[in-house]
């Protein structure tokens, strides 16, 4: 008892300092801004400005929390996994969506991507991409500001996937802003059903059935409606799902090539998801003793899309060399580097919520103690981080949720079958042999963490990284599955988020 109060303490302190952090980035930031104005954002460290209100909204996003802190850890624990998946994808739509609509339908959904910024300006009025292989062609030519006729802020910020994919939805019928609002809320939510696809079969279903409260209810989800980042997000987060499923021997061939043609598309869609691959890494090293099996199909499909747009005129390379130029042609030239190298921290937690700090104190502990050789055996899953309880009855191979049997899936009917599906039981981690369940979901996270802050010390990411770093910060969420008392912690997630989109008018 006095080891898990202690630990309750420093998980609370943790908070405490991220707060704390927030805080000072905001002070900081507000002074810098009024003196010099170099930071061009007027709710430092966030893009927007400060606006209370209320909108249509409102009743919907406080029903949603309300429903997932008094529901959401009960039914991640009892429905059956195929059930669990769709209802994480619902549950964290209508979240995405109700928290964008508090701004209204207008400014929330249907103008997020028509501003000058966005991709949708190279489509309306004037359509610059009536023929997709000459403009691919011809990308390069209008990144720089003082090119003629220059591609808008987001066009020349990301390869061209990113606005063929608006473009091509325009093709079908799908036009305007209020379509790529839907397409990006829509396909974002499925991030959600990713992550927890990747941590079942990498870390076992418990610590899954454990994250899907935190990854439906994030405060992230502020930005993933309506942003093309949270679009991003999806596609990598389905790449290293994908990627998961192969190196754990399910469908090693399909799940294969599906990877790696999701990790090219990832590459073409924004230049900093080439990041991923420091979480690709550490999903491989995760898998099991035969994941080098899949890595010839990963990499056949890694170079379709390359190749495609290579062939369609696109250099890659080239692009990404005159966006660093451009990048400091404009903002990012002038906005101070030792202000936003730790303000972009800020807001990272802001994105993430308290109980992901939490969590990650407990999985730093965790490596830590792998790094110094302390990390148990498994000869039963009896496998903890630092402070948690012991939930694992000894001689089973699973933790035991509330309504489950020894040995049957949790969520299952008494005298069910085995729900079908990628079974995570006697998955043999690469990393370790006797590496149990919850170190290998700590090491997950940590991979994350350490792709944002690479992302971080790049200075190509200062500020409105509260959307650009969505798809690292995904994978960050699962850690508050560590965490005892879910709901206290789900309160904190859904106030923090409600109260950001009610007191900000956020730019995305």
């Amino acid at each position: 008892m006095g080891d898990r109060h202690r630990d309750i303490r420093r998980d609370l302190s943790a908070a405490l300092a991220a707060a704390l952090l927030v805080l000072t980035a905001a002070v900081v930031g507000y002074a810098i801004e009024h003196r010099d104005g170099t930071l061009f954002v007027s709710a430092a460290p966030l893009y927007g400005h400060w606006g209370p209100h209320v909108g249509p909204g409102t009743a919907a996003a406080i029903a949603v929390a309300v429903a997932v802190v008094a529901y959401g850890p009960l039914l991640a624990a009892r429905l059956s996994w195929r059930r669990l998946l769709p209802a994480v994808w619902g549950t964290a739509t209508v979240w995405t969506f109700s928290l964008a609509l508090i701004d209204g339908w207008e400014r929330g959904v249907a103008r997020r991507l028509t501003t000058r910024y966005e991709y949708l300006q190279v489509i309306s009025p004037v359509d610059r991409f009536h023929d997709i292989p000459a403009a691919l062609r011809d990308f390069t030519h209008h990144i720089l500001l003082h090119s003629p006729d220059h591609w808008p802020p987001h066009i020349a910020g990301h390869p061209p996937a990113a606005t063929l994919t608006f473009v091509l939805l325009d093709r079908i019928g799908l036009g305007g802003g209020a379509w790529a609002g839907v397409w990006c809320v829509t396909v974002g939510a499925t991030a959600a059903v990713a992550v927890l696809v990747t941590v079942r079969v990498l870390a076992g279903e418990a610590l899954a059935r454990r994250a899907a409260p935190f990854l439906v209810l994030a405060p992230a989800a502020v930005w993933m409606g309506t942003s093309a980042d949270g679009y991003f997000a999806a596609v990598a987060a389905w790449a290293l799902a994908l990627l998961a499923l192969a190196v754990t021997g399910h469908r090693p061939r399909t799940t294969g090539l599906a990877s790696g043609l999701l990790l090219g598309l990832t590459a073409y869609l924004s230049y900093g998801l080439t990041l991923i691959a420091v979480i690709a890494g550490v999903v491989l090293l995760l898998g099991r003793r035969s994941r080098l099996r899949p890595l010839p199909y990963v990499l056949a499909g890694l170079t379709v899309v390359p190749l495609v747009f290579t062939l369609l005129g696109f250099n890659w390379w080239e692009a990404y060399r005159l966006l660093v130029t451009r990048y400091y042609e404009g903002a990012g030239g002038i906005r101070p580097y030792g202000y936003w190298v730790w303000a972009n921290l800020a807001c990272t937690v802001l994105i993430t919520g308290p109980a992901t700090v939490a969590g990650l104190r407990r999985a730093g502990a965790a490596v830590l103690r792998i790094g110094a050789g302390l990390a148990p055996r498994s000869r039963t899953a009896r496998e903890h981080l630092p402070g948690t309880e012991r939930e694992h009855p000894p001689g089973t191979a699973q933790e035991l949720l509330p309504g489950t049997e020894p040995g049957a899936e949790p969520g299952a009917e008494p005298g069910a079958e085995p729900d079908s599906g990628v079974a995570d039981a006697g998955v043999r981690p690469a990393l370790h042999p006797g590496l149990g369940t919850a170190p290998r979901l700590a090491v997950l996270v940590i991979a994350a963490l350490l792709a944002l802050l690479v992302a971080d010390l790049s200075g190509m990411s200062k500020a409105e990284t509260e959307r650009i770093w969505l798809p690292f910060a995904l994978w960050m969420l699962p850690a508050a599955a560590f965490l005892p008392r879910p709901r206290a912690w789900l309160v904190a997630q859904a106030t923090l988020a409600l109260l950001l989109n009610h007191l900000l008018l956020t730019g995305w």
